[in-house]
């Protein structure tokens, strides 16, 4: 393992922010009499907007308007992402501190439009930590392609297959391996599905984990230098 750069997706991996996320949107559900639809739900996490409009309206049918639902459920979110600031992950300060140390740059890769990343980054005590910022508003294609690692690699001014990923959802772990870089997953919401696992990357139970890990292989690698 070679790295000169590290990217971090943000909800679910640096904020706890997923579980408010769906409370808002089943409480959604309840106010405009409609089913909450689990798996279909699930499988908007890691997404930009278009990707969640697109599998949401297939899902909902026309049970109702796409934008009926979206508003009831950002009047619900937003309040909360915009004035409080949401947990932190375990592990996720001390791993960026020892980045820092490292003079490793670091990155954000995240779907969240840009403006609301950095209230929820900023809220949270973490923006500062962060080289670049790369979000869903300025890519064409949202995870599970590439294109929103390659563009945050890009700004790093870091080859792709030299930067370590920080990802949670299925669909942000195929972006990655997609985009060719070192991939560590620390699911929260959704388990790594057969397909996500077949690729063999490391995954964690907490970015604690995989803070041990680098420290392990760094001791390593001073060891064979010396």
């Amino acid at each position: 393992m070679h790295y000169q750069a590290a990217i971090f997706d943000m909800d679910g991996l640096l904020l706890d922010t997923e579980r408010v996320c769906q409370q808002a949107f089943r409480d959604a559900c309840e106010f405009l009499s409609l089913p909450f639809l689990e798996q279909t739900y699930l499988s908007i996490i890691g997404c930009n907007a278009q990707g969640i409009e697109a599998i949401l309206t297939k899902g909902y049918g026309d049970r109702i308007a796409y934008e009926s639902l979206r508003k009831a459920w950002m009047d619900r979110y937003n309040p909360i992402v915009q004035n409080q600031a949401i947990p932190v992950k375990k592990g996720v300060v001390a791993l960026l501190c020892w980045l820092k140390e490292k003079n490793i740059p670091i990155a954000v890769a995240t779907s969240t439009h840009r403006e609301l990343a950095i209230t929820k980054l900023t809220l949270a005590g973490l923006y500062d930590y962060f080289d670049h910022l790369s979000t869903g508003c300025e890519v064409q294609q949202g995870k599970p392609h590439p294109e929103i690692f390659l563009l945050a690699a890009k700004r790093l001014n870091i080859a792709p297959e030299l930067c370590l990923a920080f990802e949670d959802s299925n669909n942000g772990a195929q972006a990655a391996m997609a985009a060719h870089m070192q991939l560590f997953q620390i699911p929260d919401l959704v388990k790594p599905s057969a397909e996500i696992r077949a690729f063999g990357h490391v995954i964690a139970d907490s970015l604690t984990d995989v803070h041990q890990q680098l420290i392990k292989h760094a001791l390593l690698s001073q060891r064979k230098v010396s």
